[in-house]
């Protein structure tokens, strides 16, 4: 069965532990780097893969359920959307500047190269991290290391072999040249070039060996890191997704694991091998004459210092492309998520010059840090033509003198060759060391983010749930300085509809947050059946709710399917049971696949009301004992509106049913109406006793048939 998980799910769902609905999947990532000035690359690179979330807790590992995150696990899973009045009033940041606030605070991410486009704050601190969450490897790393060591070994031996079949070719010729010699030596050469054969075999082998140790290693390293950080995504609190963008997340499974991986893949056998060649290449070079070892060194300072000023001056570059790589991703992003309404108001232009600027600057660094970075090898090249230079001179003397052979010069050079291409990997290395520990300090910094209140040691579990639902002197804020909710109380009593209506922001969507435990209170509580909600687990209370909300969300699966997401092993008879109660059987019959039907990427074959039905469906059919019912009706037509309302009468009877809504037509027939304002209930009663008593809920309900000129 396939599962949609591209798309965030708004915080208007039904909620999966309770009725079924899915949980937050994520949005697409930013998956690689744009190319100059293709618009087109940077989108299709802004729109990447999906990212991937945990199963929830306290939730039996279900195939719909792989990234999905139950407890609200993504801004939009119970978090006002951006832009979008909290329930207390105030805004969450949007747009450019809550991308600009969270680049800067976190930096853009990016694909490795030569060189780091960030530095990490606390190197050595993050590789000591890292090098422990590799416990578990050791015993791999140390045998990566002997073989990669053996291997370096085996090559740096072959050269001092290979200039033995290389001098005795060379006193054979000269005797021939001077009429004392009988031939080329054959034997002794041939046998020379087989050891010589027999070691390059052999240093093949232990690199193959080598190459399949890493790639597992770092692969399994990357799943690891993956799996926690999707385990962790699930246990975060919904604050942290409220100053946290959707890319945020996701950089750190895609981008940020990949470069470890990457690392782990390739710079750390190449790094083990390119220490190994400098210290034995050193010592055979040793071997063969101090002289010209000491010639050899010479030039090493000028090696340094040329890559020292590339690095210096491409450094700025390289920060500047990936801060800008981070705008342009989250800038292509927004766009791409709301592209219906820039075009509604007519914003291509605004966005295209937008993003003109930062794609411009984008390229400027690109190319700059691009050009610094390629001119390392081109000088590291005329460097080490110097070098042979100054080597074949000296050697040339020494051989005149007498005092090494011509074979020696020979091995000697291929030495000078082996041993200034580990220095200028190892410097490579080292840059790109500097970038896998910024990548692994954002994962870490992730892991180690605060996490949700641990559920009680010794949960509370009612037998038998009657849905009593008291709040008392309930005090909440999104953030300590902000008050949202300061002191509600109101009792439920089982099997009563309790309507929340207030205007925009008054808190009435909050309370439900709350009663989920989507937020913990900061003062009062809240009970279910006399037990207090924090002593329960957070999956055992979800499991009591279901939830019917405005913004329906369905997966690219079959309708059959989107209805038994609540309850994965209902019976198709239960399924089409619960769809004829919605009032769901007759339109899917008119369908030409019934409840085979597959739903596109975005159930654009399904008009609004239809969707809204199918999850109504899905709580019916999760049967739980509460019920929380937000908005459901509030964007469909009328004839729609009267189905849902029939449906979700049916569904209340018998539950205890807390109905939020604007259109206050709709909760007429409420047991108890709370009317809220400011964070506080400010009237409370029937319908048709707060109309008598003339106050606020009144001048709402009036408001809604008053002629606005």
């Amino acid at each position: 069965m396939s599962k949609r998980t591209d798309q965030p799910i708004p915080e208007q769902n039904v909620h999966p532990a309770a009725a079924g609905q899915p949980a937050a999947g994520q949005p697409a990532a930013a998956g690689g780097q744009p190319t100059g000035l293709e618009r087109e690359s940077n989108r299709q690179n802004a729109l990447g893969p999906a990212g991937v979330s945990g199963v929830p807790q306290g939730a039996a590992p279900d195939p719909r359920e792989q990234g999905a995150a139950a407890e609200g696990t993504t801004p939009a899973a119970g978090a006002p959307a951006a832009g979008v009045p909290t329930a207390g009033g105030g805004e969450r940041p949007v747009g450019a500047a809550r991308r600009t606030a969270t680049s800067r605070r976190r930096g853009g991410g990016g694909p490795m190269g030569l060189m780091p486009g960030e530095k990490a704050r606390d190197f050595h601190g993050t590789m000591s991290k890292l090098y422990a969450y590799l416990g578990k490897y050791r015993l791999s790393l140390i045998l990566v290391l002997l073989v990669a060591a053996a291997a370096t070994v085996f090559n740096i031996v072959s050269p001092k072999i290979l200039g033995l079949a290389t001098t005795r070719l060379f006193q054979n010729v000269a005797a021939m040249i001077q009429g004392t010699g009988t031939g080329v030596d054959l034997p002794y050469i041939g046998g020379v070039l087989l050891q010589v054969l027999g070691l390059y075999i052999i240093s093949a082998a232990l690199n193959y060996i080598q190459g399949r140790i890493t790639v597992r290693l770092s692969a399994d390293m990357a799943y690891r890191l993956r799996r926690d950080i999707s385990e962790k995504v699930n246990r975060l609190p919904l604050s942290y997704f409220d100053g946290t963008t959707y890319g945020e997340v996701l950089s750190r499974l895609t981008n940020d694991v990949d470069t470890v991986n990457n690392t782990l893949n390739q710079s750390l056998s190449e790094m083990i091998s390119s220490l190994v060649s400098v210290v034995g290449v050193l010592i055979m070079m040793l071997t063969i004459s101090w002289q010209m070892t000491l010639a050899a060194a010479a030039i090493l300072p000028l090696s340094a210092g040329v890559m020292a000023l590339v690095v210096k001056y491409s450094q700025g570059f390289f920060r500047t492309q990936q801060e800008y790589l981070g705008h342009v991703n989250s800038h292509v992003e927004e766009m791409f998520g709301g592209h219906r309404v820039v075009k509604a108001f007519n914003g291509e232009e605004q966005s295209l010059e937008t993003f003109d600027a930062l794609n411009g600057e984008l390229y400027r660094s690109g190319w700059k840090s691009g050009f610094l970075t390629s001119l390392i090898w081109p000088a590291m090249g005329f460097v080490g033509n110097i070098g042979y230079v100054v080597i074949s001179v000296v050697g040339a003397w020494l051989a005149a003198r007498r005092l090494i052979t011509v074979g020696d010069i020979q091995a000697f050079i291929q030495y000078v060759r082996n041993f200034t291409m580990p220095i200028t990997q190892i410097g490579n290395i080292s840059n790109v060391l500097q970038q896998t520990a910024a990548a692994a300090e954002r994962v870490f910094e992730f892991m180690g983010e605060a996490e949700e209140v641990p559920d009680s040691a010794t949960p509370v579990l009612p037998a038998d749930v009657q849905g009593h639902v008291e709040f008392e002197h309930v005090r909440f804020g999104y953030s300590p300085e902000q008050t949202v909710i300061h002191d509600f109380s109101a009792e439920a009593l089982p099997g009563q509809r309790i309507a929340i209506v207030g205007p925009t922001g008054a808190g009435k969507t909050t309370m439900v947050k709350l009663l989920m435990r989507f937020y913990d209170l900061q003062g009062g509580a809240i009970r279910v059946d006399g037990h207090d909600i924090r002593d329960m687990r957070r999956s055992d209370l979800r499991c009591m709710f279901g939830m019917v909300l405005q913004d329906t969300w369905l997966y690219s699966d079959t309708i059959m399917e989107n209805i038994r997401y609540g309850r994965p092993g209902a019976s198709d008879e239960e399924v089409v049971a619960a769809a004829q109660a919605a009032r769901v059987d007759h339109f899917v019959r008119t369908l030409p696949e019934g409840y085979g039907l597959v739903l596109n990427e975005e159930a654009t074959n399904l008009s609004q009301g239809e969707k809204q039905l199918l999850t109504i469906a899905r709580a019916i059919l999760v049967n739980p004992r509460m019920l929380i019912l937000d908005e459901a009706t509030s964007s469909v037509d009328t004839r729609t509106e009267v189905l849902i309302q029939e449906a979700m009468a049916e569904l209340m009877v018998g539950r205890t049913s807390f109905i939020i809504a604007h259109r206050l037509s709709t909760i007429r027939n409420a047991d108890l109406i709370l009317v809220m304002n400011d964070g506080d209930i400010v009237e409370q009663g029937r319908h048709e006793a707060l109309l008598e008593a003339g106050g606020f809920y009144a001048d709402l309900y009036q408001a809604q048939f008053e002629d606005v000129s």
